[in-house]
């Protein structure tokens, strides 16, 4: 209560546009909000260092791989699927550093959308108006903004569904050129496994992946995956 016996007024939320103004003539970011940028940006930066080393060791496993399978004809045809099973690994450790890439890359965007977006442009507005206190509590408690499912989607889209054709078809050759057998079928079998197992397996796999990868979804990755990757700066007419 004040002296005059009335109730004070509840603060007001804060404003969602603090972009405004960030770039005229006698104003410019804060110190501590310019750091805060940088430092994001800067760990944003080291995990997409990570995700591409994990798909350059892939990549030279696979090409190692194949270069020794088709080095002479008496080479078994289960090494390539023990690429194939390598590749699955370096899959999986990929998708779990892109969760976690996507902390960073996330306030990044958040930061880009709604202030550097708007100070430039504030007919557009923000994104979100509540881009504030979403950051806020993504500062206090740090969460993983996507499920690991979507993770090797986005991840087989970008590198790894060519590679694992790539396989699926040197697999192919290595049994139908380099094998005795008649039947791609009959020259699939892996020790004491009949080569119709191995092939379904095989199909079952990449029905599996194909699956993950190409089926309908609402993504969650935050501004990264659009209609096209070639937009320009001005609409043109067709």
């Amino acid at each position: 209560m004040s002296d005059e016996g009335e109730s004070p007024e509840p603060p007001s939320p804060p404003d969602s546009h603090i972009g405004a103004g960030v770039f005229e003539e006698s104003m410019g970011p804060g110190s501590s909000f310019a750091h805060l940028y940088r430092g994001e940006i800067h760990r944003m930066k080291s995990w997409r260092e990570r995700l591409d080393r994990t798909s350059n060791w892939a990549i030279t496993l696979m090409a190692g791989i194949l270069t020794w399978s088709f080095s002479a004809q008496n080479h078994p045809h289960y090494i390539i699927l023990l690429g194939v099973v390598t590749l699955s690994i370096f899959l999986c450790i990929e998708a779990r550093r892109f969760r976690a890439y996507d902390i960073w890359r996330s306030r990044v965007r958040m930061f880009q959308q709604n202030v550097f977006a708007y100070a430039l442009d504030p007919e557009g507005g923000v994104v979100d108006d509540n881009w504030r206190q979403k950051l806020g509590d993504d500062y206090r408690t740090p969460n993983l903004k996507i499920p690991f499912e979507e993770a090797l989607a986005h991840r087989l889209r970008r590198v790894y569904l060519p590679l694992f054709l790539v396989m699926l078809v040197a697999w192919v050759i290595q049994l139908t050129a380099y094998a005795d057998q008649t039947s791609l079928v009959a020259s699939a079998g892996v020790g004491g496994i009949p080569g119709n197992v191995v092939v379904a397996l095989v199909a079952g796999f990449y029905a599996t992946i194909g699956v993950v990868a190409l089926r309908p979804r609402d993504w969650h990755v935050n501004g990264e995956l659009i209609p096209s990757d070639v937009t320009g700066w001005e609409p043109t007419d067709t």
